[in-house]
């Protein structure tokens, strides 16, 4: 990073989020996003993936980020995601479920997150320490508002739990990114 970069100085950047621990449910199906991440990586794209399951544990559905290999910059994992389920589900039945993801949703997905009626997110490494990965890119950059900002804004509550297996989720960026 660079010198002049507000990420650069200890002093403007937030304390990192502690890491939130996860009951085995819960880490089974994180895992399971990671490794779509890891698939969406090996096939070219960036390193995302995301799982939603019913309460029931009945996996709903699945999508890694397909930017690279679509063309489509809405292509991330938890945007795709929603488009495959939407059509498939209620918004009452999407209520019900949870969308795992293996990096804190971008504005646009905690956007489509919220538009879908899924009111439970846990994610793996947040947005603060993928920007480590990222560097200063500006074709890499994300804009810089939290998801829990974009589910605050929300008139009805959706719960949000993360970081998580960060030092799994965070393997998937090791060299994925442009210098």
């Amino acid at each position: 990073m660079s010198s002049d970069s507000p990420l650069a100085t200890p002093d403007t950047a937030p304390a990192l989020p502690a890491e939130v621990p996860l009951d085995e449910r819960d880490g089974r199906y994180l895992r399971q996003a990671i490794g779509l991440a890891d698939l969406g990586r090996s096939r070219g794209n960036r390193p995302f993936g995301a799982v939603l399951v019913s309460p029931e544990g009945e996996v709903m559905g699945e999508a890694w980020c397909n930017t690279t290999e679509t063309g489509d910059c809405t292509g991330h994992a938890e945007t795709s995601l929603v488009r495959a389920v939407s059509p498939r589900y209620s918004r009452d039945v999407l209520a019900q479920a949870t969308l795992y993801s293996s990096g804190e949703p971008c504005v646009m997905c905690a956007g489509a997150i919220y538009w879908s009626n899924i009111r439970r997110v846990v994610y793996g490494i947040d947005a603060w320490r993928l920007r480590a990965f990222r560097g200063e890119r500006l074709d890499q950059r994300d804009a810089e508002l939290s998801c829990r900002d974009v589910f605050e804004a929300s008139p009805y509550a959706i719960e949000c739990i993360g970081p998580a297996l960060i030092e799994e989720a965070s393997r998937s960026h090791v060299g994925a990114w442009k210098v």
